[in-house]
């Protein structure tokens, strides 16, 4: 596995590449790196596929980059279109987590001609609603919510850079309830408040990582900091202003492989994509909470090796650009 430099879109992004073959692009989540895809990245390679995982802007070796503005979905779609352009690839397959599963929905509406097929673990590709997912939060879960805590520049850097060592240690565990658990847990709890990101409530359980591994993030962290991630939360109400007259359908082929206890995204959240995503296969992944690729990592490899080696993209389609 190699670790690259290539500019696109204005910056210098850092990528892991493993493989060769059709090209299949991970993009991770918050608060991650592309370090976080290194088992799919061996199982893809050691199938004949070109693995690619950047450090998507404001994150790991890619680093901060631009105003607040730069980080809304169309202009970080940009990066990766660019990536693409960089690298000479005319189509690849996109696959995505968390904060990446969001993007990897706007590529593969915004940018179809680009995209072979769409793979989101967790994350379910959603309609433009009536309000934005901000709005939502605050009305459905009140203001501890921490999508609408971090919208106030500061007030995630505060907590998040308060112990970096303490925030990974704390959030990227397992959790230690079931859903239906947590679900009767107090009302202060099911707000999603932002101490769930820094180990603070009894609801996370098991780490998903050893020592050396939580090293990798909490070494780019500290050089880093989190104001870049956090913008991605911050452009949320610009990302729903950007939609507004667009088509809702995602044409190209999707997997989505939801987690059975995952507090953030829980299942139902997919529940009707097929309405707009009509050629959508779904998965669910028992006994496994929000990071599913660290906690059920054979059987999401299993499970995206099967839809790619199903989809016959691998034999016809040119890698490269002319």
């Amino acid at each position: 596995m190699t670790e690259k430099i290539v500019k696109t879109n204005g910056i210098d992004m850092a990528y892991r590449e493993a493989g060769a073959g059709t090209p299949v692009i991970l993009l991770h989540g918050f608060p991650e790196l592309s370090y976080s895809w290194r088992s799919q990245m061996q199982a893809l390679s050691g199938a004949g596929w070109r693995a690619i995982a950047p450090d998507l802007r404001g994150y790991g070796d890619t680093g901060p980059a631009g105003d607040v503005e730069a980080y809304r979905m169309a202009n970080l779609a940009l990066d990766i279109v660019g990536l693409m352009d960089a690298l000479g690839i005319a189509r690849a397959v996109i696959v995505g987590h968390d904060f990446g599963g969001a993007l990897a929905w706007w590529i593969a509406r915004e940018h179809a001609d680009r995209v072979l097929g769409v793979a989101s673990l967790n994350t379910p590709y959603t309609r433009r609603g009536s309000a934005g997912l901000v709005e939502t939060m605050r009305q459905y879960r009140g203001e501890d919510n921490y999508m609408v805590r971090f919208q106030t520049p500061g007030v995630g850097e505060a907590l998040l850079e308060r112990d970096v060592a303490q925030t990974f240690r704390g959030l990227m565990r397992r959790p230690a309830l079931k859903l239906a658990e947590f679900r009767k847990a107090e009302p202060r709890l099911q707000c999603l408040p932002m101490t769930l990101f820094v180990g603070e409530e009894a609801v996370m359980g098991e780490p998903v990582m050893s020592d050396a591994e939580f090293q990798v993030y909490i070494d780019a962290y500290s050089r880093n900091g989190f104001a870049g991630p956090l913008n991605w939360y911050r452009n949320l109400h610009r990302n729903w202003l950007d939609t507004e007259g667009t088509d809702d359908r995602v044409d190209v082929p999707a997997l989505m492989i939801c987690a059975a206890d995952d507090f953030f995204l829980p299942p139902e959240t997919a529940a009707g994509m097929e309405r707009y995503v009509p050629t959508l296969e779904t998965h669910l992944i028992e006994d496994c909470g929000h990071w599913t690729q660290y906690e059920r990592p054979e059987e999401v490899n299993a499970i995206l090796l099967d839809w790619l080696d199903r989809s016959g993209w691998q034999a016809p389609e040119p890698e490269t650009r002319p």
